[in-house]
């Protein structure tokens, strides 16, 4: 499943074999919440763009179209065109940011429906068996993402809760695997690490949930309130006491420069909504900073959003042109910005794997931390 290619430091080179395709690691998963990139993104630009895996939601895909009907229409894959692995998250983050919405118990939690305020109940096993008929290749468990910054005692409880949680979740994704009707018989698991800020909590609970021995593991509840500097300390203290031979994965991270000093040390899964909705309101990532084509300055630029990219936009496209339809609010313009973004995440990682691969990544990183600290807005 997981092969360990290569180490350089504490920076890891793998290869993720799944029934829906390889994926070479550190690799950055494309966020297409409701089985779709914002910004008009379609599965064949995806493949143009080099991505390798894509990462939809349950909560949202529960909600809409409703995973009874995805899985009538034969699975994720099929539905949205997409013949490359899909990660779908399992909901537990919506128990965090619909913290007004919910109520937890130990049987799960009860949601307000964001769209039309119906009450929705999701615990472990309805959180496996929606996952299992949206088809994904990898189903995250079912846990609670409590704000990083919460009281010791309250946390205590919660990742006591979620490791309960994440057995009813190994039990119940085996039996549905079992199932002649289940559409894909080999669904990983991936588990969640959490415990806020508190590296002893942390670091117990990767050691509890590293013995379950499962396809692979992740590093939840960051990025949602702690600081840049909080956040390497957590990864610092936690990530050697997951398995090295599983992927591992931080969730909802984050800016190149995030992924740039996790990589460093041990992360090699990632996803975030920046590319697309960034590219959405205008900014533009280059090797040398963000660009915000917004700007005047940009008006009569007839350079493409960075020289030598190959991206659709940037072979075609000067930024003179796409700044023209940003301000006309036409959709080709959020289109043409959202494509480059993802390209240059996709390529990122790639650039991350050539350098761990030839021993220099400890250098490359510290240069590519530097040209991107240049926000050129």
């Amino acid at each position: 499943m997981y092969e360990l290619i290569n180490t350089d430091g504490r920076a890891k080179r793998g290869r993720f074999t799944t029934v829906h395709g390889v994926v070479e690691t550190p690799v950055f998963m494309n966020v297409g919440t409701a089985a779709a990139i914002k910004g008009a993104v379609s599965t064949e630009d995806l493949r143009e763009i080099g991505t390798q895996i894509e990462l939809s939601n349950t909560y949202h895909l529960h909600l809409r179209p409703g995973d009874e009907i995805v899985f009538k229409m034969g699975g994720l894959h099929k539905f949205m065109n997409w013949d490359r692995p899909i990660l779908t998250d399992s909901g537990g983050f919506q128990v965090f940011s619909l913290a007004k919405l919910r109520m937890i118990k130990e049987e799960g939690v009860t949601f307000a429906s964001h769209i039309d305020g119906h009450k929705v109940f999701m615990g472990p096993e309805e959180s496996m068996q929606i996952q299992s008929h949206l088809a994904s290749t990898i189903a995250m468990a079912f846990d609670e993402c409590p704000n990083a910054l919460a009281e010791r005692e309250y946390v205590i409880r919660s990742v006591k809760r979620t490791t309960r949680w994440l057995y009813r979740c190994r039990d119940e994704l085996n039996r549905l695997n079992s199932l002649e009707e289940t559409i894909n018989k080999k669904q990983l698991l991936f588990g969640i690490n959490q415990g806020a800020i508190y590296k002893d909590i942390r670091i117990d609970h990767a050691k509890r949930i590293s013995e379950l021995d499962l396809a692979g593991y992740a590093i939840g509840g960051l990025a949602v309130g702690e600081t840049h500097e909080q956040m390497y300390e957590v990864l610092d203290e936690t990530v050697p006491f997951l398995p090295k031979d599983r992927p591992t994965y931080l969730m909802g991270v984050g800016t190149p420069e995030n992924i740039l000093e996790a990589v460093d040390r041990g992360v090699d899964f990632f996803d975030c909504v920046y590319p697309s909705r960034n590219g959405r309101h205008g900014h533009a990532y280059t090797s040398h900073g963000r660009i915000n084509i917004l700007n005047k300055r940009y008006e009569t630029d007839e350079k493409p959003l960075e020289e030598g990219c190959g991206c659709p936009a940037c072979q075609k496209y000067s930024r003179s042109y796409i700044r023209h339809l940003m301000k006309a609010k036409e959709m080709l313009g959020m289109r043409l910005l959202v494509l480059h973004n993802l390209y240059f995440y996709n390529h990122l990682m790639k650039e991350i794997r050539d350098a761990i691969d030839a021993g220099v990544y400890a250098s490359y990183k510290k240069n590519k931390i530097l040209a991107l600290s240049g926000d050129v807005m």
